[in-house]
């Protein structure tokens, strides 16, 4: 399954994880090579052409574990909340003349390790400028959610700690679950006790 060059992933990862204790949880180490983050993302650079990462203003990129070339996007209100963050980031990736022609974003966190390259590259082949997509395994929504570009402009006025589940409450019409044979898609890691999992069989092809 070929990537796309429709879609551009977001990967969140400017909140503070209260959860998490005093430890930076972007930097944990557990089942894979690297930090959590780096880690995430890795995975997002295999499946999409395009992505971001969305930072505090004041964290150091390679402290987390990137790549001196990862293409970031810096949250200057991020203590206001996750839907401050995406606001920021909705509002770079519209004015961003290298996205000029992607039709939908792919929001991920930067938490989540687990999910399977082939699940991205297939919800990337559903998405469309018109539709918000979020796949679905064993009945509970997950990770990531994508919105057409047509719901970019309502992204770019978030704020607070809602992120976009209203949005997507006001348009039941363009909502689209998607059922995925991927648990991946519902691990994040919030506390030091969800690092004791295993990745199994990460990139294998599974059925839809």
């Amino acid at each position: 399954m070929m990537r796309s060059e429709r879609v551009v992933a977001i990967v969140m990862a400017a909140g503070e994880s209260r959860r998490y204790g005093d430890a930076d949880k972007r930097r944990a180490s557990g089942p894979w090579e690297g930090t959590l983050l780096g880690a995430s993302l890795a995975k997002v650079r295999e499946a999409f052409t395009y992505h971001r990462v969305v930072l505090r203003t004041g964290d150091d990129p390679a402290c987390l574990g990137l790549a001196d070339d990862t293409p970031l996007i810096r949250a200057t209100r991020a203590e206001h909340g996750l839907g401050a963050s995406l606001a920021e980031a909705f509002t770079a990736l519209t004015h961003d003349p290298a996205l000029a022609d992607v039709q939908a974003a792919a929001i991920l966190l930067g938490d989540m390790p687990a999910i399977r390259c082939v699940t991205l590259l297939h919800l990337q082949r559903l998405a469309n400028a018109e539709h918000i997509l979020r796949p679905c395994h064993a009945g509970h929504p997950g990770h990531p959610v994508l919105f057409g570009r047509a719901f970019w402009p309502a992204l770019t006025r978030l704020d607070g700690d809602a992120g976009a589940r209203r949005l997507i409450r006001q348009h039941p019409e363009h909502y689209r679950e998607i059922k995925i044979n991927d648990p991946g898609i519902l691990l994040d890691i919030d506390t030091p006790a969800d690092l004791q999992f295993e990745i199994r069989n990460t990139d294998a092809q599974v059925p839809y």
